[in-house]
């Protein structure tokens, strides 16, 4: 992975978790515009670190990936995120990420550029993807929660 991709990584999880424990907990509890609370979003971000966590481990030990459909909304109420501590869950949250950094920064270049084909479900058609574009669409995605999340919560 480049190193202009491994340090806005590195960025992202350096400076989150202070912006993110500025929040007082009874903040991250209240639902936002979207009804979803600060922690559920958070909780979603690392169920979100779980599931590309399996994805870039096994693309690098197989080359056909299919992976089960992920309900979102169904991981963040069984594991009840609005009831956990709000450092908890940014220390879960900032550490996951530490690893996965840790993880992806040790993918070879030739792995990274190796094409998959994933299947999310069992109805919907193969793609033809790379680790690399996994990789990159898991910061994006990260960000933008990130962003909303900030957004939602104006005591930052």
């Amino acid at each position: 992975m480049d190193s202009t991709f491994l340090a806005e990584f590195r960025a992202t999880l350096e400076s989150a978790p202070e912006r993110l424990l500025q929040i007082p907990e009874a903040e991250t509890e209240a639902p936002g515009a979207d009804g979803r609370s600060a922690k559920q979003v958070l909780g979603h971000l690392i169920d979100s670190a779980a599931n590309n966590h399996a994805r870039f481990v096994c693309a690098q030990l197989q080359d056909e990936l299919v992976f089960q459909e992920y309900d979102q909304a169904g991981w963040v109420r069984v594991q009840k995120y609005e009831q956990e501590a709000w450092i908890t869950l940014v220390d879960l949250w900032t550490n996951y990420n530490l690893h996965l950094l840790h993880v992806i920064g040790g993918i070879p270049d030739e792995t990274l550029l190796k094409p998959c084909v994933m299947q999310t479900s069992r109805d919907a058609a193969p793609q033809i993807v790379t680790l690399d574009l996994l990789v990159r669409e898991y910061l994006t995605s990260l960000k933008i929660h990130l962003k909303q999340l900030f957004q939602t919560v104006r005591t930052v």
